[in-house]
């Protein structure tokens, strides 16, 4: 195994600069490997799912969704934040559940992503749902998703030309890929 300490940053102390009802900001002092201090800001998260939703026909069950932050339209995997206590498992049934309808027979756990490493605290484990049932969105109140099933090839088509860059989903359709 490698030696990272001439890595490693240490923490002198720190405040909550922000407490909101999703994310919390952090500033913290550090010490940096060379013994000088630096200041490290960064998003608290409580954590997430994606769920990678495989149809019958090998389609991939997308959401397209309006994301503030971007001002625009994103096509996405299904996914949603860990409330406290939820199983890995039981979010990612109930977030696939609540934005598309959709149930699954079949689940299996695929890794861990952290998609802004240099800001933020937040992982995504990914999960891959096949034999799906249609049923009825459960959307959260404010939440306006619309579903779409697209085929693997247009997915990394839309990766490769620019027009998918939410890193989860690009993630995802790596994942989608090597589980075909």
């Amino acid at each position: 195994m490698q030696d990272d300490q001439h890595l490693i940053e240490t923490r002198i102390d720190g405040e909550r600069v922000y407490d909101g009802a999703l994310l919390h900001i952090n500033r913290d002092n550090v010490r940096l490997p060379d013994g000088s201090q630096a200041v490290r800001e960064y998003v608290v998260h409580p954590g997430a799912v994606m769920v990678i939703p495989v149809l019958p026909d090998g389609r991939l069950l997308m959401e397209r969704q309006f994301r503030y932050p971007l001002n625009r339209v994103f096509i996405e995997f299904p996914a949603g934040k860990l409330d406290a206590g939820e199983s890995l498992l039981a979010c990612a049934q109930r977030e696939l559940e609540e934005e598309t309808g959709y149930t699954a027979a079949q689940w299996d756990y695929l890794g861990l992503i952290h998609p802004v490493i240099s800001y933020a605290t937040e992982e995504i484990h990914l999960f891959l749902a096949r034999e799906l049932t249609a049923g009825e969105a459960k959307l959260d109140e404010g939440e306006f998703v619309e579903t779409v099933a697209i085929s693997l090839n247009a997915l990394v088509a839309g990766v490769l030309d620019g027009t998918i860059t939410d890193a989860k989903t690009v993630a995802g359709v790596f994942w989608a890929q090597q589980k075909r």
